[in-house]
């Protein structure tokens, strides 16, 4: 199956944008009364026919509607940017295929204060969700200062974790996140988290875990708390 997007579904008709047309005519070479399917993002998926092929204005009409409910988990993944723009666009991209569903990008003490272009990242979560067939897209917060995030009392009745490197900090997240819960975890700068950050979360109530033996990237990082976190629950006995 292919997955085009469109934002704007509300009528049982619809003309694509230039460039979704182009990729849907010139390049895959679909005709009037092919079938296509669409997503809205928030978790929608069009059956549609294809009315008026046009490489700049292609009208579509939806069949059917079918809607996919929310997880009954949630994955917010907090972290701070990497200096190499690339890096983070690329963990942006994975996290989205494997399942991430919000992710806050952070300033912390030893954070390197990369511009973020944040409409590049939507175009990149966008392509992902329709590589993995995915109807609802992940939230993307602009970047927002370490301890303040922590002392948000939006993650109340979050499982809260952050990730940093210690020889102490063996428990690894596998082992310490339950089932079925909203989630937010924390993953630092290439330098990590300073002392004090660590109390602060500490003193919010996240849980310090590990990762794996290994010292990762902070984008890799990234991929690793939200591919384990997936992992719980979806190995989970039925």
């Amino acid at each position: 199956m292919q997955l085009f997007y469109h934002e704007n579904t509300q009528e049982d008709n619809f003309y694509l944008e230039q460039e979704e047309s182009k990729h849907l005519i010139k390049v895959l070479r679909k005709h009037a009364g092919d079938k296509v399917n669409f997503t809205d993002g928030n978790g929608c998926l069009f059956s549609c026919t294809i009315l008026e092929p046009n490489p700049k204005k292609t009208r579509i009409q939806i069949d059917q509607r079918h809607f996919t409910p929310p997880d009954d988990y949630y994955i917010h993944l907090a972290i701070c940017p990497t200096k190499n723009v690339d890096r983070m666009e690329w963990m942006v991209e994975k996290a989205t295929e494997i399942g991430v569903h919000e992710i806050t990008f952070m300033v912390s003490e030893h954070s390197e204060r990369p511009h973020l272009k944040m409409d590049r990242l939507e175009k990149k979560v966008i392509a992902a969700c329709k590589q993995s067939l995915k109807t609802r897209f992940p939230k993307l917060n602009p970047i927002r200062g370490m301890q303040e995030l922590v002392q948000d009392k939006t993650f109340d009745e979050y499982q809260r974790f952050i990730a940093y490197v210690d020889k102490e900090n063996d428990r690894h997240l596998f082992e310490k996140a339950e089932t079925d819960r909203a989630y937010i975890i924390l993953i630092g700068p290439e330098g990590d988290f300073s002392d004090q950050e660590l109390q602060v979360a500490f003193d919010q109530h996240f849980l310090p875990c590990s990762l794996g033996k290994s010292r990762l990237r902070s984008e890799t990082a990234g991929i690793a708390a939200v591919h384990t976190l997936q992992l719980i629950n979806n190995l989970k006995p039925i």
